[in-house]
């Protein structure tokens, strides 16, 4: 079960669709929620501002100032947003293993973000992250860093938070060890769910007829509710074509491998994942 829940607190606005997510997911499986801000170190990164400056040091105490006042605001933000979130929400804070789950704790460290996120995540059983960080549509860095580096799966937020998570879940079947993951991952949520479905995109001719109905087999163990859906491309780009089958199941969450054999995020994240994470309204649980 997904019992220990990492959730990034970064003091932007985008928290708060991440946070009611997270929530969802703890209230559903009874979790605890470990919210973690990494603050910017001041220091470091004027350091790497001095490195590529060759016109020497000038006012470089004046941005150190500015530096360490923004990070100190972010901070204050990030802890004011996770106190009244608990506060709202009648979530407990607290350490205690005999607490009544949800329940939440705050986390604190001074670096940099996808490297703590990284270290905290490979310890944890779920990420749940946002998409839109300073303007991204997609936050790559923290999406690298989460997917890539923890070995851990992630739950990535919609814009806005997801009424429940209990209905429909469809799965994004490739006879891949990276969707073999997600789907593992999935498990809790395929086993409350009141149906699962599975969605298999018949690209250039070819279908996967075997592996999803063992798929399918495998899962009514989990679900009795679990059917399977192949799709016909019919001269659109698969991406279209799965995005709109989840929508016509009314699925609450779609769960797909990570695919990629670079650590180059633009061969990771292009195409077809890139598409369905700017595309997708609705909660994205990934492995990789």
């Amino acid at each position: 079960m997904l019992k220990f829940i990492l959730v990034p607190a970064t003091g932007a606005d985008s928290d708060a669709p991440v946070f009611a997510t997270a929530l969802a997911v703890a209230r559903l499986l009874g979790s605890h929620l470990e919210f973690l801000h990494v603050r910017a170190d001041a220091q470091q990164a004027l350091m790497v501002m001095a490195s590529a400056d060759m016109g020497g040091g000038v006012g470089y105490g004046d941005i150190l100032a500015s530096l360490e006042q923004d990070a100190a605001g972010r901070q204050k933000r990030a802890e004011l947003a996770f106190h009244d979130f608990c506060e709202g929400e009648k979530l407990s804070i607290s350490t205690d293993l005999t607490t009544y789950l949800p329940s939440a704790e705050w986390r604190l460290e001074v670096g940099d973000e996808p490297t703590w996120l990284a270290q905290y995540g490979r310890t944890a059983d779920l990420l749940v992250i946002g998409r839109a960080r300073e303007g991204e549509p997609v936050s790559m860095n923290t999406l690298e860093a989460c997917l890539m580096a923890t070995g851990r799966p992630v739950l990535i937020s919609p814009a806005r938070a997801p009424v429940r998570l209990s209905g429909t879940v469809a799965i994004a079947w490739k006879n891949r060890p990276e969707a073999a993951r997600a789907v593992e991952a999935a498990r809790p949520f395929v086993e409350v769910a009141d149906r699962v479905v599975i969605l298999s995109v018949v690209e250039d001719g070819e279908t996967e007829e075997l592996s999803c109905e063992r798929l399918r087999y495998a899962l009514s163990w989990h679900n009795p509710n679990t059917t399977l859906q192949r799709l016909k491309q019919d001269g659109r780009p698969s991406v279209e074509v799965l995005l709109a089958a989840a929508g016509v199941a009314e699925a609450d969450i779609l769960v797909m491998g990570g695919y990629g054999h670079s650590r180059v995020r633009e061969v990771i994240f292009g195409g077809f994942t890139r598409h369905v994470l700017s595309g997708a309204d609705l909660p994205i649980l990934m492995a990789h």
